[in-house]
C-alpha cells in the first residue's frame, strides 16, 4: 500500500506555547495559588500547638464520629475503605477535605446550570411509547436496560439508524475528514484533549472554509488543554475565524471541586445527520501520526439516522449551560429518515454525568456483564475496578461465561498499570482471560457480549470514568456493526500476550506491594 501523503502544518493556526508561557502562564499561578492556600491552613493548625492534649481528643472524638457515619453511607465499600485511611492518617484535614468534596464547593452552580438545560430540554426527545412497546413485547432481554436508560436518564432507544464502527483512529478520521466536507448547516465538535499538530490542523482548515460557506461551528474542548495543550488564548483564535469556542471548567486560581469533574466526552455532529463518538481524541498520537507508546489503538463508531438526535441533544445541554437564551430545537429538525429496516436493530446513544445520582457508565457495563451468556469482550485502557464490578467480573466467568479483558502491553500510566496488575491474581483465578496488547497502547473503550449487544464510546473502566467524568457512549444491539466489533476482537487476540497464573505469580514483589498501596487510595484518585 502506497505511503499516505502527509499534509504540511498550517502555520497560521498554530500560536504554539514555549517555556515561557507554560511557566508563567495561568496553569503555574493555579498550581502556586492552590499551594499558598494549603499553606496558610497549615499555619493556622500550627498556632494551636499549644492546646495539643485537648486537640488530640478533640481528634480523636471527631475520627469516631467520621468512622462510624461514614461506613453508614451508602457509597461504594471501596471509596468508604480509601475515605477511612485518609482519615487515619490525617484525621482533620481528611474530615475536612470529605466535607469539601461531598459538599461540592463549586459545583452548586455548574449543578443548577445542567439541571436546568436537562429539564428545559427533555420535551426535545421523540415520543418513544411505541418502540418500547415492541422492545417489551419482542426483545426481552434489551428491554429492561432500554427501560432504564429512558426512564431514568432520558436517553432514547432508535431504530432505523446505521452504525459504522472503526476499529482504528486513521479510519474514524478519514471518515471524518469526509463528513466534515460535506457539511451544509452545522458542524458542533466537543472533546477532551484538542492538541495542535497535523490532524487538528486539517480539521481546522475544513472548520475555517466551512465557516466562509456560511456552516455554524462550534467547539467545545475540556480546560485541562489549558494548562499545556492549547493557549489560553486559544478560543479567542478560533473566534476571529468565526467559530464559536467554549472551554468547559477551565482551570483557575482557586480551589474548586468542579475541576476533579472533566468533560471526557468526544462528540461530533454534523448537520443533525451524522454523530462520532468513541475514544479518539484531536491528536496526532491518536492516528499514528506520532508515536509516544508503541502502537496506539482506538476505536469509534459513527451513527447516522434517528439516534443522531441524542447526540446534538448532548451537545447543546453542556453547551447551552451558561447561555441566557438556550436554543435546541432549530437544530434539532428532522433528518431524512432512513428506510424502515429491522435489521438495524436498535441504538441508544448516552451518557454519564458525576453531578446525579446515577452512574449510568457503570451500570450499562454492569447489566452487560451479568446479562451475558456466551461472552463478554472487553477492551479498555485502565483496569481500576470498584467492588461491584470487580464481582461482576468473576462471577461472570465462574459461571461459564467468556469474560476477556484486553489492556495495553505498553501503557501511558505507571500508577495505572500497576493497579490493574493488583485485579490480576483475583480476575485470572476466577477464570477471567486478561491479554496485553503487544504492539503497544489500547485506547479504545468497548464492550461485546453474544452477538447481541455492544458499547463503543468513551467510558473507562477506572473511578474518574465511572464516577467523576462526563462521559458518553453508543449502545448497540442486534446491529450489523456489532459483527465488525466481535471481528476486531478476534484480530486483536492472536497481537496480545495471555497473562496466565503463572505471569501472576511471577509478579515482582514491588509490584505487589505498591499496588495494594495504590489500590487502598485509587478510589480518591
Amino acid at each position: 500500500m502506497p505511503q499516505e501523503k502527509k499534509p504540511a502544518p498550517n502555520r497560521n493556526t498554530r500560536p504554539r506555547r514555549g517555556l515561557l508561557s507554560v511557566v508563567f502562564g495561568r496553569g503555574l499561578v493555579a498550581l502556586l495559588m492552590l499551594l499558598a492556600q494549603f499553606v496558610v491552613l497549615f499555619v493556622i493548625f500550627g498556632r494551636l500547638e499549644q492546646y495539643s492534649f485537648y486537640l488530640t481528643g478533640a481528634v480523636t472524638a471527631l475520627t469516631a464520629v467520621f468512622m462510624v457515619y461514614l461506613l453508614n453511607t451508602p457509597s461504594d465499600p471501596s471509596v468508604k475503605l480509601s475515605w477511612c485511611a485518609v482519615v487515619a492518617l490525617v484525621p482533620v484535614f481528611g474530615v475536612l477535605l470529605y466535607l469539601f468534596i461531598t459538599f461540592d464547593v463549586g459545583h452548586r452552580t455548574e449543578q443548577r446550570l445542567l439541571q436546568r438545560t436537562d429539564t428545559e430540554s427533555a420535551g426535545c426527545m421523540p415520543e418513544q411509547a411505541e418502540l418500547m412497546d415492541r422492545l417489551k413485547m419482542h426483545e426481552p432481554s434489551f428491554y429492561p436496560l432500554a427501560q432504564y436508560l429512558a426512564g431514568t436518564n432520558g436517553y432514547a432507544a432508535y431504530a432505523n439508524t446505521d452504525a459504522v464502527y472503526f476499529s482504528r483512529g486513521e479510519d474514524k478520521y478519514a471518515e471524518m475528514l469526509r463528513q466534515l466536507e460535506a457539511a451544509e448547516k452545522f458542524i458542533f465538535l466537543e472533546y477532551f484533549i484538542v492538541e495542535q499538530g497535523q490532524m487538528w490542523d486539517e480539521v481546522l482548515e475544513i472548520l475555517t472554509r466551512k465557516v466562509r460557506q456560511g456552516v455554524e461551528v462550534r467547539v467545545l474542548y475540556d480546560g485541562t488543554c489549558s494548562i499545556l495543550l492549547l493557549p489560553a488564548s486559544y478560543p479567542k483564535h478560533l473566534r476571529a475565524l468565526g467559530i464559536q469556542c467554549k472551554v468547559f471548567a477551565p482551570i483557575r486560581p482557586f480551589i474548586s471541586t468542579s475541576y476533579n469533574n472533566r468533560d471526557h466526552r468526544k462528540i461530533l455532529v454534523i448537520d443533525g445527520k451524522v454523530g462520532f463518538t468513541g475514544g479518539v481524541n484531536l491528536a496526532d498520537e491518536y492516528i499514528n501520526r506520532r508515536e509516544r507508546f508503541g502502537h496506539w489503538k482506538d476505536a469509534a463508531i459513527m451513527l447516522r439516522g434517528d439516534a443522531v438526535r441524542s447526540m446534538t441533544l448532548m451537545f447543546l445541554r453542556l453547551w447551552n449551560a451558561e447561555e441566557r437564551e438556550r436554543e435546541y430545537e432549530p437544530w434539532l429538525l428532522p433528518v431524512s429518515p432512513l428506510p424502515a429496516d429491522s435489521s438495524l436493530g436498535y441504538v441508544v446513544p448516552y451518557g454519564s454525568s458525576p453531578l446525579d445520582e446515577e452512574r449510568t457508565g457503570e451500570m450499562v457495563y454492569l447489566d452487560i456483564i451479568n446479562t451475558a451468556r456466551e461472552y463478554v469482550y472487553i477492551m479498555t485502557p485502565y483496569l481500576i475496578l470498584d467492588n461491584e464490578m470487580l464481582t461482576a467480573l468473576t462471577f461472570a466467568a465462574r459461571r461459564g461465561v467468556d469474560v476477556r479483558l484486553v489492556l495495553p502491553g505498553i501503557p501511558d500510566k505507571k500508577y495505572a498499570n500497576i493497579l490493574a496488575k493488583g485485579h490480576y491474581r483475583a480476575l485470572v483465578s476466577a477464570g477471567v482471560k486478561i491479554y496485553e496488547y503487544t504492539p503497544g497502547f489500547i485506547h479504545s473503550k468497548v464492550f461485546a457480549s453474544d452477538d447481541t449487544k455492544a458499547v463503543v464510546g468513551t467510558i473507562n473502566l477506572d473511578y474518574r470514568s465511572l464516577y467523576l467524568h462526563f462521559e458518553c457512549a453508543a449502545l448497540l444491539y442486534k446491529s450489523p456493526a456489532i459483527a465488525d466489533i466481535l471481528e476486531d476482537f478476534l484480530q486483536t487476540f492472536p497481537r496480545c500476550r495471555r497473562i496466565t497464573m503463572v505471569e501472576v505469580d511471577k509478579m515482582k514483589l514491588t509490584t505487589r506491594l505498591a499496588a495494594a498501596i495504590l489500590k487502598l487510595a485509587a478510589p480518591l484518585m
